[in-house]
């Protein structure tokens, strides 16, 4: 039975009618929801009518501008993931009905398995992979995944039309700079001054590789959107969390990774944003050279990608420093947030007088 919370976000008796006219293989008992995720973004409720649990993914009762559509992107992605090697959870059903529940939602695969968890400021794994040798497996079984998705040839799958990838690498700095002065619309937030940010725009749009290779590009690769198998060796069971998949070089998804990883040009050097430990992981450069093995994707531009990355992660980020100033996130997460933002962008212009 739904809680009080969970029923102003499941109508329990209408979706139970859709699911007899949608969704028969999860069975015709009586249906128990349990909420297990209710964040800003998106809530996640199991499903169970007495046999499997599901999982229902839906937009908050307050969404996000554009939650709606990114709901119904993220099942059109993962349905048509099917029958690929990537990793990823299967999507049994969707609906873009807001009437069901209030809002779309999509049904998908339960999938066995740990994702790291962001405590006290810092990434944590699941026993034995917070320790060496096992946690050394971690990163080289996430290129794994992204190997695989990045050799999915998108338009056999039915994704063309999901991204623009026509001139993608040239709109990349508009896009994100365009995300970040959002915010005083969407959270009167007067912005504030980001040291690096100015000189990184103006590197990267200096620097835009004249050609890449189009695939899918999953948008948030990190391992708390990841859920992996709980004994050694370490391997990927699924990437979780699509919702700013989309389609263009994925490049740029291995160098939002490798970000907090060690460069090997200066291998002591002390990362002010790492949130895992550096000294367990190989470099930027090893897991670069791993995923080209694997893709043939020429990695030469490799730096272009980290600073992309770094502009891009700064700019989207900046959001949860927006959201704390209007009251709507604590304090505490703000200036969590604000530290992130501020070493993103100092770092991607650190990076920048080191390559020259």
């Amino acid at each position: 039975m739904a809680h009080a919370l969970e029923a102003t976000l499941i109508d329990v008796p209408k979706l139970t009618r859709w699911l007899d006219d949608n969704l028969p293989v999860l069975g015709d008992g009586s249906l128990e929801t349990k909420m297990i995720h209710g964040g800003t973004s998106n809530v996640i409720f199991s499903l169970n009518r007495g046999g499997r649990t599901l999982i229902l993914r839906r937009p908050p009762a307050v969404p996000p501008p554009g939650s709606e559509k990114t709901v119904l992107r993220e099942a059109r992605v993962l349905s048509a993931l099917s029958g690929t090697p990537v990793p990823h959870p299967k999507c049994y059903a969707s609906c873009a009905d807001p009437e069901v529940i209030g809002a779309p939602f999509y049904i998908m695969e339960l999938v066995p398995g740990w994702a790291a968890q962001l405590r006290d400021e810092k990434i944590h794994y699941s026993p034995p992979f917070d320790r060496m040798p096992y946690e050394y497996g971690i990163p080289f079984a996430v290129v794994d995944g992204l190997v695989r998705l990045a050799n999915v040839d998108y338009k056999a799958v039915g994704l063309e039309g999901f991204g623009k990838p026509d001139n993608f690498l040239e709109r990349q700095v508009d896009r994100w700079a365009k995300q970040l002065a959002s915010y005083n619309r969407l959270y009167n937030y007067p912005g504030r001054d980001l040291p690096g940010y100015e000189l990184t725009e103006k590197w990267l749009r200096a620097n835009t590789p004249k050609d890449f290779k189009v695939g899918i590009i999953h948008g948030d690769v990190g391992t708390p959107n990841m859920l992996f198998a709980p004994d050694p060796p370490a391997r990927l069971n699924a990437l979780i969390d699509w919702e700013l998949s989309t389609i263009g070089d994925p490049l740029i998804d291995l160098a939002w990774f490798c970000n907090g990883l060690r460069d090997e040009r200066s291998p002591d050097e002390v990362l002010e944003d790492g949130l895992s430990n550096p000294a367990h992981w190989p470099t930027r450069q090893a897991l670069a050279r791993y995923y080209a093995a694997g893709t043939g994707r020429d990695i030469s531009n490799f730096d272009y990608y980290l600073l992309l990355a770094r502009f891009k992660a700064g700019c989207i980020l900046e959001y949860k420093v927006a959201q704390a100033a209007a009251g709507i996130l604590s304090k505490q997460t703000g200036e969590f947030f604000s530290r992130i933002v501020l070493n993103t962008f100092t770092g991607a212009a650190n990076l920048i007088r080191k390559i020259g």
